[in-house]
Parts: C-alpha cells; structure tokens; sequence
C-alpha cells in the first residue's frame, strides 16, 4: 500500500444456523421484557422496557407544571401536552373562532365546515337531481328521497321515515309529548318549530312582509298565502265543481259543502259545522256572549 492511502473499513458477517437464529433471538425478546422490571418507577411503581421513557416519566412527578389551563385549571409542564389538552377536550371553546358568528370550535376541520352556513358553499351534489348541499349528512338523507328507503318505522301505526327527525316528531303524535313549554301562557308543543312561531304571538313579531302592500305576516304560510291575492294564483281546485282557490284552507271548507262533512260538534247540544269560524261563534250561544239572533252569517 502507497503511504497516506485510507483504507475503507470491512464489515464481516457470520451466518447462523436457523435454530440458533430463533434461539438467541427469543432470548433477546425474553431479556427486552425482563427489562421492564428494572427501570420502574420508585414514586408510582410504574414500569418501563426503556430507561429513557423512565426519565421522560419521571419528570411528571418533578417537573414544574407551567402551563396552566384557564377553561378548567389543568396544568402541564410540558408545552406539546399543554397544546393537545387544549385541542382535544370537547368543554373548551378551542383555538378556532368564526369572524362572523363569533362561534369557537377545537377542531379545523370543524371550523371549515362551519364557514360553509356563511359562505353558501355546497360541495355535496346530489346526481340524480339538481340539488346540492353544504353538508355530508343532509345529501345522505336527501339519497333517501331517490331510493325510497325508509329505515325508521313507527310501531304504533306503521308508518315509515327517511329521517330520524321527522321520526320523533311523529311518535310525539302517539305518545302526547310535548317538551317545548312557553314561558309566557300555559302552551306547549311538540316541535321547536312551531313553538318558535307561537313566541311571536306574545312579541307581536312578524317577519315575512309584503312589498307589494306592506302587510306583514308571522307566519311563512299565511305570508305565502296572502302573495296570491296579488299573483291571482289559484293552485287549489275542486275537482266536483271545478271552482279554485288561492288558500288550502278555503278549499278545504269549500270541499265540505259537498260532502257534507261537518268535523266541529258543539259537545252541548251535537250541532255539526263545517268551518270553524262557525262552530267558534255557535259556542257563544251556550256561554251567553251572544244570542242568536245576533248572528248574520249563514251555518253551513
């Protein structure tokens, strides 16, 4: 070899028969968890294969806990640890707050799809029909309309529902239940919708306004409704008479005239009525507001 030549270093290998193979390879196994029991915890007995995870526990017992936690007092001394508490626990309002809403979640991915209710965003497109949706678990209940499943069925009645929602609402209709109590009178109702819509009975709000005469209306229905005296819209028709009408209920009271259905028995006396502005007025003879001649409207 020339002076100043660097030589490379050489590796040997030595090959070992298979049983010998396993047999040291079990004893190594057998010595990594007999390990465990000589790197253990002297403050809460608990035990380790490695020491460097021993040292790394340890410093729970001794470290400082400098990062406390403001929601609920929990205190780390490690930063990481700190950071994951704040993420992960569902009590905290998180890290995320929306500039429009002021609303806070733990989670960005949740946050995202929040922003969809502000930014009208609606990635899920349904492929049989035009629609589309902001979120994941409305388009799968719309798929529901298309194939026609219907996996909740009621056992009182038997009928079936694509939605879970509309599913307890029902079986309030058999059980009576109604949760949502108003605070002001002695109502109550099954459903938050429509105890939302009778509020405004005691606010006097009405949020649906007309810009064509400035009537306003608490109601979606009636606001609705009343838009067909200027549309000229009539979407309700008899089919005996052929006579249409702008409102359900109207066509509604209309049908009974010729079929004779009289649905509000006064309870004093059996008298039938078709409408129920008329069965409210009958009422009034028995409890003396008014006499019967004072009446001049025509019962049905």
């Amino acid at each position: 070899f020339n002076k100043g030549t660097v030589l490379s270093p050489i590796t040997f290998y030595q090959v070992l028969p298979t049983d010998l193979y396993f047999s040291l390879f079990s004893q190594l196994k057998q010595a990594d968890t007999d390990s465990s029991r000589l790197h253990q915890c002297q403050k809460c007995g608990k035990s380790f294969s490695r020491f460097c995870s021993l040292r790394k526990h340890e410093l729970t017992h001794t470290a400082e806990k400098v990062y406390v936690c403001e929601q609920c007092g929990s205190s780390f001394s490690r930063l990481d640890a700190y950071n994951i508490h704040l993420k992960h626990l569902r009590d905290h309002t998180g890290p995320y707050q929306c500039d429009q809403c002021e609303k806070t979640f733990s989670y960005f991915s949740i946050y995202k799809i929040h922003m969809r209710v502000h930014t009208k965003e609606k990635p899920y497109c349904c492929d049989q029909c035009p629609k589309s949706f902001s979120f994941l678990s409305s388009y799968k209940r719309h798929q529901l309309s298309h194939s026609g499943e219907k996996p909740y069925q009621c056992d009182f009645c038997g009928k079936s529902f694509t939605q879970s929602g509309h599913f307890s609402l029902h079986l309030r209709n058999h059980t009576g239940e109604k949760p949502y109590e108003c605070g002001q009178c002695d109502k109550s109702f099954s459903d938050v919708s429509s105890y939302k819509i009778h509020l405004r009975v005691h606010s006097g709000e009405k949020p649906y306004c007309c810009n064509q005469c400035g009537r306003s209306f608490s109601q979606l229905g009636n606001y609705k409704s009343h838009l067909r005296i200027h549309t000229g819209e009539k979407p309700f028709s008899c089919e005996l008479c052929k006579k249409s009408f702008s409102i359900s209920k109207t066509y509604k009271q209309h049908v009974r005239t010729h079929t004779g259905e009289k649905p509000y028995q006064c309870k004093e006396c059996g008298k039938g009525f078709g409408r129920l502005s008329n069965y409210m007025r009958h009422l009034r003879i028995h409890t003396g507001e008014f006499k019967p001649e004072e009446f001049d409207f025509a019962l049905i």
